[in-house]
C-alpha cells in the first residue's frame, strides 16, 4: 500500500487510460468493501453522477497499472472515501447487471458514445484510518452503513452486481425492516 506521502491529492479523471479485457471487451474496474474491525458496517459513498444514490468505492483500471488488480482499488477506495485499511481478500469477479443489454466491444470505440459490459474486481478491506481530507471528500460523502441499510441503498441505485459482490465478504449479514420493504433483484 502506498505511504501518506505517495497518497495522490487528487483523482485521476477520464478512460483515456482505461483497461479493457481482451477477450470479452468488458471495462475492468477495481474497489474495495470497506468493513468496521467487527465485520458489522462497510463504507458507502454518494454517487458522484447520481445525487442521492450511494455505492461503493471503485474505479477504472489503468493501463499503467500493474496486473495485480489491489493497486487499483486500493488507489479507487483512496481517492473517493477516504478509506485506509488492511486487505483481508479478494473477493470473486462480479459482471455488470446488464446482462445481454450491455455490448461487447472489440477493437477501437469511443467509450463517451457507448459504455461496454463492465467487470468488477473487488477486495474486502478492514478499515484502519478515516481521513478528514481525500481527493474526492468536496463531491463525496460517505457513510457507515449495515449490510441490510447497503442492500437497500444499492437497490435503490438499481446495482445488484455490487449486492453480489457484498454478498462475498464477510460482513454479517444482520436483517431489519429494510429487508422486508425490497424485493430481492
Amino acid at each position: 500500500m502506498a505511504t501518506k506521502k505517495d497518497k495522490p491529492t487528487e483523482s485521476r479523471v477520464g478512460r483515456d487510460n482505461q483497461r479493457y479485457n481482451p477477450e470479452t471487451g468488458a471495462r475492468m474496474v477495481a474497489g474495495c468493501i470497506c468493513l468496521d474491525a467487527a465485520k458489522e458496517k462497510l463504507i458507502m459513498i454518494s454517487s458522484s453522477s447520481h445525487p442521492g444514490r450511494w455505492v461503493l468505492p471503485k474505479g477504472g483500471i489503468e493501463l499503467d497499472e500493474t496486473d495485480d488488480f489491489i493497486v487499483t482499488a486500493v488507489r479507487e477506495t483512496w481517492e473517493e472515501a477516504g478509506v485506509e485499511g488492511k486487505i483481508t481478500q479478494k473477493l470473486p469477479v462480479v459482471l455488470d447487471s446488464r446482462g445481454t443489454k450491455a455490448p461487447v466491444i472489440k477493437g477501437e470505440f469511443d467509450p463517451h458514445v457507448v459504455v461496454p459490459k463492465t467487470e468488477f474486481h473487488f477486495y474486502e478491506m478492514i478499515v484502519d484510518e478515516l481521513s478528514t481530507k481525500w481527493p474526492e471528500s468536496n463531491k463525496r460523502d460517505r457513510r457507515w452503513c449495515t449490510y441490510s441499510e447497503a442492500k437497500h441503498e444499492l437497490l435503490l441505485a438499481k446495482r445488484p452486481e455490487l449486492i453480489e459482490a457484498l454478498n462475498h465478504t464477510n460482513i454479517l449479514k444482520d436483517t431489519n425492516e429494510l429487508d422486508a420493504s425490497v424485493d430481492d433483484y
